[in-house]
């Protein structure tokens, strides 16, 4: 039987852990308020009669995530991490300032398998699914290292969330629970490059996080050239399956577009654009690619995005082009992991 991963679990959870090896269940709320004040060993739990730390230390174990590199950028600011986790695999983090808070953008995934063309994550596969404390854990180490505190989340890291989905729904109560992290779930944007039936799922959980959508294309031909699950979803089924997410939730949805020059730049994806989410309950983030070693593509002009943004508008959608941070570091996440595994 493998061992109890503690930060992975609810109070309830460790109460009827304790409660299992012979202690009261309120010891669960104890390790759970030692966990969130950074006690990453046994003996951090010292509200907890020591015998019961060492049967403890038997029956479970506190995960934990080295920052094996940190890159700061002199332009901004921003920090991006690489974390190494229990087994050796690593995974990146973000973290952003803005005027409303500070921003961590995390994976979900070691690698990932959807395939997009234009993304680093995804060039060596998945490798595996991060357990709910490992995306707490990049959270929780960028506070301790910063001493500054995280008050938005972006999953839009390393990996497909929905592909993770179990895990992932945990992390989001998790990371929302009040003695915890206490981060409320309207200030969590989720990005998905489309599983419709997972979005169906989200839908019902009655969790009010954003939901995103990597759309990166105005129609079905040219998002198959750079994103394989537009060979298992149109866009027709994934804009039928964000309608109902809306009506369900009545929140907005973002639509995440990355211009490729000469790619989806033109002023006719615009149009085609436009027509598709005209009238929809929604906002397209338009976000100047960010190239990556092995691939020709090519960020936009800034004229060409002018343009795209100009013409969007007229559908009456709200636009935003995404400030670029961290520049200097590249900010997008699976490049340096990939540097780092000479992948």
């Amino acid at each position: 039987m493998s061992k109890a991963d503690l930060l992975s679990m609810f109070p309830d959870e460790l109460g009827e852990l304790c409660v299992s090896l012979g202690q009261p269940k309120y010891r669960g709320k104890q390790i759970f308020e030692a966990l969130y004040k950074g006690a990453r060993g046994f003996d951090g739990f010292t509200s907890l009669p020591k015998a019961f730390r060492e049967r403890l230390s038997e029956e479970a174990f506190i995960p934990n995530a080295e920052i094996a590199r940190k890159l700061v950028s002199k332009i901004d600011g921003t920090v991006k991490y690489l974390y190494r986790l229990y087994d050796g695999e690593t995974v990146e983090s973000v973290f952003m300032r803005y005027k409303h808070g500070n921003t961590m953008c995390i994976s979900t995934q070691v690698g990932c398998r959807m395939g997009c063309a234009f993304c680093a994550s995804t060039k060596a596969g998945l490798v595996r699914s991060l357990a709910p404390s490992e995306m707490l854990l990049q959270i929780l180490e960028a506070e301790r290292d910063l001493n500054e505190r995280v008050s938005n989340i972006v999953l839009m890291g390393m990996g497909e969330p929905l592909d993770n989905y179990d895990n992932v729904i945990k992390f989001l109560k998790l990371v929302n629970y009040e003695s915890g992290l206490n981060i409320g779930l309207r200030h969590i944007s989720l990005s998905t490059c489309g599983l419709v039936d997972k979005i169906d799922r989200l839908a019902d959980e009655g969790l009010p996080v954003t939901l995103s959508i990597s759309l990166h294309a105005p129609n079905d031909e040219k998002r198959k050239e750079t994103m394989p699950i537009a060979n298992k979803y149109s866009i027709s089924q994934l804009l039928d399956a964000c309608k109902r997410f809306i009506d369900k939730t009545g929140r907005r949805i973002s639509f995440e577009y990355a211009l490729i020059s000469g790619v989806n730049d033109l002023p006719a994806d615009a149009h085609q654009l436009g027509k598709l989410l005209g009238g929809m309950l929604c906002h397209v983030n338009l976000i100047p690619v960010n190239p990556i070693k092995e691939r020709s593509f090519q960020s936009s002009e800034k004229n060409a995005i002018k343009a795209f943004t100009d013409i969007l508008e007229t559908y009456k959608i709200n636009v935003t082009v995404r400030r670029k941070l961290g520049a200097d570091i590249n900010a997008s996440c699976g490049q340096l992991r990939a540097e780092e595994n000479k992948i």
